[in-house]
């Protein structure tokens, strides 16, 4: 089985400009998760989808492939991130690589440990391996029990079921977190065509100290912080 990562790195942030490559822990963001992948023994390489020259030569410089800069047509703001994991992939295979396995990291996700990716590989690897393992956590809030949704009288009530008296008694939910996903190739090609829960899709839960997704400033000062408690 040929495994690579993917990391796709817009240059546009509105939330916190320039996000990928601001300095973490001494590195630019974005060199996190480069490195996490390059030490993991299953993954061939790691590839840079990006349209920001900045964004490419520091993923260069940190290790990555960086073999195009993304066409504008999927680097706008709303541009959904499987069409461009697809793009890079099918670049590969023109370039005939053989590509059966796709780890997808999200280049704000820094908080990852060794464990986290072994586990989505294991259950990418059990017997009735699905198309696609997801990185979860539980973030403590449940639709069952304390989500609440906006009905068209303007009133709120809750999201799913009847309401329930405790937590503890709802169902197990669980939070997309995004920092790694786990794709067999023929999975994401059909993904990419109609929608990522067209596939069949398991769950491999992280903590949620590893969960934080950077996305604004609190978000970064609060992923320096877990990570300088994290030991060394």
């Amino acid at each position: 089985m040929t495994t690579i990562a993917t990391i796709c790195a817009r240059g546009g942030s509105k939330g916190l400009p320039g996000k990928n490559i601001l300095p973490f822990a001494g590195l630019p963001l974005i060199h996190h998760s480069i490195r996490y992948a390059l030490q993991h023994p299953v993954i061939g390489a790691v590839y840079v989808s990006t349209d920001d020259a900045k964004i490419a030569q520091i993923a260069r410089e940190a290790g990555a492939i960086v073999p195009y800069l993304r066409p504008p047509e999927l680097a706008r703001d709303d541009s959904p991130k499987l069409p461009v994991i697809e793009h890079l992939v099918a670049h590969l295979e023109a370039q005939r690589q053989i590509v059966t396995r796709i780890v997808d990291l999200q280049p704000t996700s820094p908080l990852r440990a060794p464990e986290d990716l072994d586990g989505c590989l294991a259950r990418a690897e059990a017997p009735d391996a699905p198309g696609l393992v997801v990185s979860v956590f539980d973030s403590g809030f449940n639709p069952y029990f304390n989500l609440v949704e906006e009905q068209p009288d303007g009133s709120v009530s809750i999201s799913k079921g009847g309401g329930l008296a405790t937590r503890q008694s709802a169902p197990k939910v669980w939070a997309l977190n995004g920092s790694i996903y786990v794709w067999r190739r023929e999975a994401l090609a059909h993904a990419a065509q109609h929608g990522l829960w067209s596939v069949s899709v398991a769950a491999h839960a992280m903590p949620p100290k590893r969960s934080v997704d950077i996305d604004t400033a609190d978000d970064f000062a609060l992923a320096e912080w877990l990570h300088h408690r994290q030991p060394t």
